[in-house]
């Protein structure tokens, strides 16, 4: 192991300093021993700044007590900095994820230390880091010290997430389960949103979608489609299925043919185990994998997005609830851009019609202080369980009719009777 030890999480966080600039690696990759380690050492330091994507599993440092000795900055809002966001612990920086590596290359956002969760090292001593890439890659190459939780459980993956043991100043041994992506099943409103999208995904087709019920709920539709491939930010259980029925092949994609592209993956251990050292899955830095003109060369790019509001006149409101931030930009430009200039692309947003408190979602005015994730210059098809509304090539007083049919029929009326205040009709 090129007379690299392993040390233990404490020694290991001695590198940290008042005033650190610290990346934890994403999702499911998350280092929990190496987090714990860092923010008991950090309980006798200053101003120590945290950036990451969202992560699973527990993120103590942004609990209130131990406000002015860190403070995290978001790509992207996990349900576990939610209420460190909206007190102040954390702060949310918008940006597409394909941009996100470029801030650490540039160095805009200069690393001190990235905590990194990587497999055991091959017998050429290259480490994977597993189960996400994504904007890890860049903040291994800019970071001043790199440390390393080592574990057997973390899955080793092909690509771009290969680092040499020697670039690891510190190692520890760790045991811990990867932690698993949520497991609920998809709903009858979900179903039916995904038998709407089903219905426009042809054969042939390279996908993209999201975390989620109803990326998962369209998965299962497919089982009777051919040649579809995955260009795609993530992948969850759902692709397994098809690849051993055959319907996930690739063969007609124009980049990696033949592989399942993605920058990170979060779903149960079978997930995991399945992508072990399988040449099947190809794993890349974010800059790749969400760039539009990389994505675009792929035929019938089909990319499946959420929001939480949609305006009369298309505008998708996705990472905030009016002013308060609740998750973030992500991939969704990359990939709807992408879709659009793809041929025979589609580029879907996907809702459900009403929020859990029964208020519609298809609204006619924002809230206040929302954001506009994808412009209504962009959107192209809007999903709900009352189906399909094609927005593309229409004019403003036409794609608001359009959204009022798939909204709840409670709210048409209403609805309808707004257009005429919005767009003088």
């Amino acid at each position: 192991m090129n007379n690299t030890s392993f040390s233990s999480a404490e020694e290991a966080l001695s590198e940290l300093k008042s005033g650190s600039r610290v990346f934890i690696q994403s999702a499911a990759a998350a280092p929990s021993q190496l987090i714990r380690a860092m923010v008991e050492k950090g309980k006798g330091l200053e101003n120590i700044s945290i950036y990451h994507m969202h992560t699973e599993g527990d993120a103590p440092y942004a609990d209130e007590q131990y406000r002015g000795h860190f403070k995290t900055y978001c790509f992207f809002i996990g349900s576990n900095m939610r209420v460190a966001v909206s007190n102040g612990m954390a702060d949310y920086i918008p940006v597409f994820l394909s941009e996100v590596p470029s801030l650490f290359r540039k160095k805009v956002i200069p690393l001190d230390i990235a905590l990194l969760h990587v497999s055991p090292p091959d017998k050429h001593g290259y480490c994977s880091m597993g189960t996400s890439i994504d904007i890890g890659v860049a903040a291994a190459e800019t970071a001043k010290c790199l440390i390393a939780q080592i574990n057997p459980k973390m899955p080793r993956t092909h690509g771009a997430g290969m680092l040499h043991i020697s670039r690891f100043k510190h190692l520890v041994e760790s045991n811990d389960d990867i932690p698993e992506g949520p497991s609920s099943k998809p709903n009858e409103k979900d179903k039916r949103i995904a038998q709407y999208i089903a219905s426009l995904i042809e054969n042939g087709s390279t996908l993209q979608m999201g975390i989620g019920k109803i990326p998962d709920a369209v998965l299962g539709e497919l089982k009777n489609h051919k040649q579809l491939g995955i260009h795609s930010e993530m992948i969850s259980d759902g692709v397994i299925d098809l690849v051993e029925r055959g319907v996930i092949t690739g063969e007609l994609k124009k980049k990696h043919p033949g592989k399942i592209v993605a920058g990170f993956l979060l779903g149960s251990r079978k997930l995991y185990d399945f992508v072990d050292d399988n040449p099947l899955i190809q794993m890349e830095d974010a800059a790749y994998v969400n760039d539009t003109h990389i994505i675009r060369q792929n035929p019938k790019v089909v990319a499946i997005n959420s929001a939480l509001e949609v305006d009369l006149s298309g505008q998708v409101c996705a990472d905030s609830i009016g002013t308060r931030m609740y998750s973030g930009v992500g991939g969704q430009m990359d990939f709807i851009r992408a879709a659009s200039l793809s041929e025979g692309g589609r580029p879907i947003i996907a809702l459900h019609a009403t929020t859990s408190k029964g208020m519609s979602r298809i609204v006619s005015l924002l809230k206040p202080g929302s954001g506009i994730v994808t412009t209504r210059a962009h959107v192209h098809y809007v999903v709900t369980e009352y189906g399909i509304a094609n927005l593309y090539g229409k004019a403003m007083r036409d794609r608001a009719k359009e959204l009022i049919q798939i909204a709840h029929p409670d709210f048409r009326e209403k609805l309808s009777a707004e257009i005429f205040g919005l767009i003088n009709a």
